[in-house]
């Protein structure tokens, strides 16, 4: 059986990375994006260009019928799915939580968390051995600020991606007897256009004198890291958190 990859949010920063490097490791890929098809469809023809199989899939990981849709598709068109890597995610502008808007806390959760849980509901039906599946692994990205919290900037992120790293060992030990291992890479300042969308293009050069390695991490070091959990040589490891952060 092939090795087929769903990794969401996948146009861009860690997730092309990702879907990039699973390429060159031997999996198809089915890239997901949410309204970027110029950048996705650029993924997919450099993976194909290397002799690979993918896709690109639109769907907002905060619609339970969009999630759906895209493993039905990945599945038509890729076959059997054998690892799905979360990594869609969203910020908003940096905010004390008093400033905040009960309806921003909800876009936050529906993507970060209802998003991860439907992906990985949607994966376990496919994967696991109890509904016939032949096993597989789940990797979510979180982030360090889930133990930092982020004060002054977006508490609201810090949560969802705390809910994720509880939900990570939870499942890993719900599915572990079922053939999937599901664990977490908590990135620190990573050079990606996710900052942006925070309000603060530049924030890794402000924070980069406090992470004990005096930079921020890229990308591919991120994806690295994914692929390692994705391969038979992290065949013992289950519902951990690793945190790529520079030591922060």
């Amino acid at each position: 059986m092939g090795k087929v990859v769903v990794i969401t949010g996948a146009s861009r920063g860690i997730g092309a990375a990702t879907a990039k490097l699973a390429a060159a490791r031997g999996y198809d890929v089915c890239v997901n994006y949410l309204g970027n098809v110029e950048a996705a469809d650029a993924i997919v023809s450099e993976i194909e260009s290397h002799g690979r199989r993918a896709i690109a899939v639109q769907a907002d990981l905060g619609v339970e019928a969009d999630v759906e849709r895209l493993f039905e598709t990945a599945e038509r068109e890729l076959g059997s799915i054998t690892a799905l890597v979360n990594n869609a995610g969203i910020l908003e502008n940096h905010s004390r939580l008093d400033e905040m808007s009960w309806a921003r806390w909800q876009r936050v959760f529906q993507t970060n968390v209802f998003g991860v849980f439907a992906a990985s509901r949607a994966a376990v039906k496919r994967m696991s051995t109890k509904h016939g599946g032949h096993g597989g692994v789940i990797v979510n990205l979180s982030s360090i600020a889930a133990r930092l919290g982020s004060p002054n900037e977006y508490v609201d992120y810090a949560a969802s991606k705390a809910a994720m790293d509880t939900m990570t060992v939870g499942l890993a030990k719900e599915v572990a007897g079922e053939g999937i291992r599901v664990n977490a890479v908590r990135p620190g300042i990573v050079l990606t256009d996710i900052h942006a969308s925070g309000g603060e293009a530049d924030r890794p050069a402000r924070i980069a004198p406090t992470i004990p390695m005096q930079r921020a991490g890229e990308a591919e070091e991120v994806a690295a890291t994914v692929l390692w959990l994705l391969s038979d040589e992290a065949s013992y490891v289950t519902g951990s958190l690793i945190d790529v952060s520079g030591g922060r």
